[in-house]
């Protein structure tokens, strides 16, 4: 029997970078880049860069908790981006570009919160986590046109860059969940 699919909402930095990624995990069943959490309805990618609708550039996912867990989800995202670093990601900055879990049930706040804790305890990093864990808001999808980035233009300058990169590191790291 198939347990029912389930959606996160990441925020590591560009959704470029963080799309890029999960399209390739085992159990990822589909990959959507958006914005959320702000108070503008239906931001557009310009509002959202101005850093004045309090959105962050995010990914949604849904998930085969079958084929792959929360907890691995979170995993990967702790590895491809600095959740040290607040409002930042590289030559990223801003209030968009925020680490921040946004979750849809309590379930998956503690998965996210009992992780954070475990990373901390573990002292992963040189640097305290500034990982917001908040309910998923007012989420709109991005643009069609920010949909499959990379995919589709694999050798635009930011993408051979900084999104191959992230993507080649989590090939490194996680092959054992690669589709």
């Amino acid at each position: 029997m198939t347990q029912a699919s389930e959606i996160i909402t990441l925020g590591g930095g560009c959704f470029w970078c963080t799309e890029a990624v999960y399209v390739r995990v085992r159990g990822v069943l589909d990959v959507e880049s958006g914005y959320c959490n702000g108070h503008v309805q239906r931001p557009s990618y310009e509002q959202v860069c101005s850093g004045t609708t309090g959105h962050n550039e995010v990914v949604r996912l849904t998930l085969d908790p079958s084929q792959i867990s929360l907890h691995q989800i979170l995993s990967i995202f702790f590895a491809i981006h600095d959740p040290t670093t607040l409002n930042r990601q590289g030559n990223d900055v801003g209030t968009q570009y925020r680490s921040g879990i946004y979750f849809s049930s309590p379930e998956q706040a503690q998965t996210a919160q009992a992780l954070i804790a475990d990373i901390t305890a573990s002292r992963l990093f040189d640097a305290p986590l500034v990982t917001e864990v908040l309910p998923l808001t007012n989420y709109w999808a991005a643009e069609d046109y920010h949909q499959d980035y990379y995919e589709q233009h694999p050798n635009q300058g930011y993408c051979s860059f900084v999104v191959g990169p992230k993507v080649a590191k989590f090939r490194q790291q996680f092959a054992s969940l690669l589709n």
